[in-house]
């Protein structure tokens, strides 16, 4: 066998576990640019497309996730898990790697349990402050398990634990434009505050709603100007609705941004959900930040990954429940305090993790020369 490193990383779903993927895999190559990294993700996934854009050789299984909600649904679901891991089996038979890494979602289960099987060391990455099935199954054969949050003891062994952060988008960084440029470049004013509302790549509905809800609220801000992301799967229904309602000059309404580092930069508070990747991204950047939590998550890790935030003073959070009627004049309300911005950005910053792709890159080198 030649002396190459070779790394499997699996695992993706959503943006939250790929671009932390893609991260930890661009920072192997720049240490070791001899390393062959093949990526095992689930057939029909976001991942499918995002990891081969990123320049990598993805493999899919045909996975699925249980339906919690409807049993008799499951029973192709088994037959899917019985493939995948038979599927993965043979991957990790032929690439023959040292190291493999799951990320979270679908994919990360049969290709990390069939590694595992095979005595090949494993790499769990944690994203959430609380911890997904699939990972709490895995950790007892895992080698390392890299975590964002304190206190992850409770679910894994701790002294397998090292306390790196979450990757993220390492463009947030590198491409951000002065916050006078950024306002500029989506046509606002540098001047007046402004508020980036967020629900993801596909929206959400319950941010959306909230908006809508306060349109006459929204107008009569004389120094506020919002920038808002529905999310694709919404905008032909919020555009219609603002064409009959009137939409206020001061909200920017956008299906999608596709340059985030602009819009992060530009923004002096940001309402978001609470997935993991995104909570690391604005800790990186000390952005003050509402977190609404997504009631349809598994664990309802989302509102324990916010309340990691809030209860150090480092985010606010306004329920799911609570959102249509609070978010919007909380957050008015939040933009226009100087000092209380101040603090958020203080206070988040502390839990910033800048070299997280880097540690976690260290850690899946240095098992794999061990192994090799």
């Amino acid at each position: 066998m030649n002396q190459e490193l070779r790394i499997i990383i699996s695992g993706g779903g959503t943006g939250g576990h790929i671009f932390p993927a893609v991260s930890i895999a661009n920072e192997i190559k720049a240490k070791r640019p001899d390393a062959k990294i093949l990526f095992v993700g689930a057939e029909g996934r976001m991942e499918m497309q995002r990891v081969p854009a990123a320049g990598y050789e993805i493999k899919g299984l045909p996975i699925a996730g249980f339906d919690r909600k409807n049993l008799l649904k499951n029973v192709p679901v088994l037959f899917k898990i019985l493939k995948s891991r038979r599927l993965a089996r043979r991957i990790v038979k032929d690439f023959r790697p040292q190291v493999a890494v799951g990320v979270g979602g679908y994919a990360s289960g049969p290709t990390l349990n069939v590694a595992e099987s095979m005595h090949i060391p494993t790499v769990l990455q944690e994203q959430n402050s609380y911890a997904g099935v699939t990972n709490k199954l895995l950790a007892k054969h895992a080698s390392r398990i890299c975590v964002a949050y304190e206190g992850m003891e409770r679910f894994f062994p701790a002294d397998k634990i090292l306390l790196t952060g979450n990757p993220v988008r390492q463009n947030l960084l590198q491409s951000a434009p002065a916050r006078e440029d950024a306002v500029k470049s989506f046509g606002l004013v540098p001047r007046k505050k402004t508020v980036l509302i967020i629900g993801g790549s596909l929206g959400a509905r319950t941010i959306n709603e909230s908006v809508l809800g306060h349109l006459t609220l929204i107008k009569q801000q004389n120094d506020v100007q919002f920038i808002w992301q529905t999310g694709k799967y919404y905008s032909d229904e919020i555009n219609a609705e603002l064409q009959r309602r009137g939409c206020p000059d001061n909200l920017l309404v956008k299906d999608f941004i596709s340059d985030m580092a602009a819009a992060y930069s530009a923004a002096d508070l940001v309402i978001s959900r609470a997935g993991a990747g995104s909570i690391s991204e604005f800790c990186l950047l000390g952005k003050p930040v509402i977190l609404v939590p997504s009631p349809n998550v598994a664990e309802d890790h989302q509102t324990k990954n916010a309340l990691a935030l809030v209860q150090k003073s480092a985010a606010l959070m306004v329920t799911d429940a609570d959102a249509r009627r609070a978010l919007l004049p909380l957050a008015v309300n939040t933009v226009t305090d100087v000092l209380r911005l101040e603090d958020l950005s203080r206070q988040i910053c502390k839990w910033a993790k800048p070299n997280a792709a880097s540690d976690i890159a260290d850690v899946v080198i240095a098992l794999a020369e061990k192994q090799r």
